[in-house]
């Protein structure tokens, strides 16, 4: 039997189906311009990484760390959002991607139970997101990257539903929110 994985971890959202697409998440309230900050501090990276299942604990972010990181989640954001638009990737933010891949990443390793571990520092951790990043832009599932339908919502995700057509980041989310709301709109007319 396998177990779902919870959407929500440690306070970070993780709807997008693949970390670079749940980074972007860190920052809230794109839609209404009221953001809200997850990475606030070099510990939110730690949180973030640990959440993200690329750390078992503390990696010793800084606040260089943490500015990289920030800056690796605006590239990522503009150019999924580009995908999902259908729009030729920008070049500043694609060279900049390149960039960041092309640092040292974390090694992998398998632990006494046979699970994988990675080995390495917030940056090391990170630029595995990046190299992971340009698998999904540049490769064949970079036409499933959508924005939620939601009217608040600006998470990005992977459809991976057979037909192609899903519409939110989650049916228990944003998803139950609009059907609430078609419900609503239906029972008033």
């Amino acid at each position: 039997m396998t177990s779902k994985i919870e959407e929500t971890r440690d306070g970070f959202r993780f709807r997008g189906g693949r970390l670079p697409l749940d980074l972007p998440a860190t920052l809230a309230g794109r839609v209404s311009g009221h953001h809200r900050e997850a990475l606030a501090a070099p510990g939110d990276l730690d949180r973030w990484l640990v959440a993200a299942g690329l750390a078992d604990g503390v990696t010793g972010a800084t606040a260089e760390d943490l500015s990289a990181a920030r800056a690796l989640r605006e590239t990522l954001f503009v150019l999924a959002m580009a995908r999902a638009e259908g729009r030729p990737l920008p070049e500043t933010p694609r060279e900049a991607l390149n960039a960041f891949a092309a640092q040292p990443a974390a090694a992998p390793w398998l632990d006494a139970s046979g699970q994988r571990r990675w080995t390495g520092g917030a940056r090391a951790l990170l630029t595995g997101v990046a190299r992971e990043a340009i698998e999904l832009l540049g490769g064949p599932d970079a036409g499933r990257i959508r924005q939620c339908a939601g009217p608040t919502c600006a998470i990005l995700f992977l459809d991976t539903s057979r037909k192609g057509d899903r519409r939110w980041c989650s049916m228990s989310a944003c998803g139950n929110r609009a059907k609430v709301a078609a419900f609503r709109g239906r029972e008033k007319s």
